[in-house]
């Protein structure tokens, strides 16, 4: 399958999933299919093809991580957070809607990401366990990056602080995507399940590297969102600790590191490398 072939899928599962009426679906509705790269969710579909997985043994976990990503979207972009009236060239959830209904559906889907995993039948219970614990900790840990990210605005921090920060608030849901496909891949085994995590750290890092120096060069038409919003409020960036040359050369070692690692796994590896790819060249 096509990386569009599984946006469309988990598009046409997502809208199923939200197909039911009232004022908080339709401001869930909202924030998810209006738009999106669906990353996470292609991550968690290629994985899992890559080992020769049932696709319809993933559609849960790609809805999942996707509905997990959306709503902290929307809460990142509240007053009390990020602050951001722009998100995928169209207002803000909070401002299309209002700052209470915002903070419901972000509440909302929350919720509904571990309810569509949790009555996943075709699934064993002992991979749905599985599947929520990795689930839970990344939201976890994303949730914790956000927490740092707002506590060291205009502070002056070290590059292993916001490696850190880094990690958590980008890297471990992305992280967590990989780690999903391969769970439901009963031909991934415990060694290709090891390269796998290194592989999605180095590309979750290399993510929000990216999205650093992406947010001083792309235009906001092409960003979706405001640009120079890091700068603007004095949050901490790679291209503002290490300049926009070295910033760029740091997310691109880290690709190739992850290209590296994918040459380690006991299977063919050319599909993940080709979504690699495409994440090694956005525009936004």
């Amino acid at each position: 399958m096509s990386f569009k072939d599984y946006t469309q899928r988990v598009n046409q599962h997502l809208d199923g999933y939200l197909s039911s009426q009232g004022s908080l679906t339709e401001a869930m509705r909202y924030s998810v299919l209006s738009g999106g790269k669906r990353f996470r969710p292609i991550l968690t579909y290629t994985v899992a093809n890559t080992f020769g997985a049932d696709l319809d043994l993933v559609d849960s976990s790609a809805c999942a991580v996707e509905l997990i990503h959306a709503y902290s979207l929307i809460h990142d972009d509240l007053p009390a957070m990020d602050d951001d009236d722009i998100r995928h060239n169209q207002p803000a959830c909070h401002k299309q809607f209002g700052e209470a209904q915002a903070i419901l559906a972000g509440d909302g889907l929350q919720a509904l990401a571990f309810e569509v995993l949790t009555n996943d039948d075709s699934l064993s219970t002992e991979v749905r366990i599985a599947l929520l614990q990795a689930l839970t900790h990344a939201a976890f840990e994303m949730a914790e990056g956000q927490s740092i990210d707002l506590s060291v605005v205009s502070k002056i921090i070290d590059i292993e602080t916001l490696q850190n920060m880094h990690r958590k608030k980008t890297g471990a849901l992305l992280s967590c995507s990989v780690k999903l496909g391969a769970l439901v891949s009963s031909q991934c085994g415990a060694e290709d399940q090891k390269i796998l995590d290194g592989f999605s750290q180095d590309i979750g890092l290399a993510y929000q590297v990216q999205d650093d120096v992406l947010d001083v060069l792309t235009p906001e038409g092409v960003l979706g969102k405001k640009q120079h919003s890091d700068t603007d409020k004095n949050k901490p960036t790679y291209p503002a600790l290490l300049g926009l040359d070295e910033a760029t050369k740091t997310y691109q070692q880290l690709y190739q590191q992850a290209f590296e690692k994918l040459e380690q796994l006991s299977v063919d590896a050319s599909e993940l490398r080709s979504l690699t790819e495409q994440l090694q060249s956005r525009k936004f």
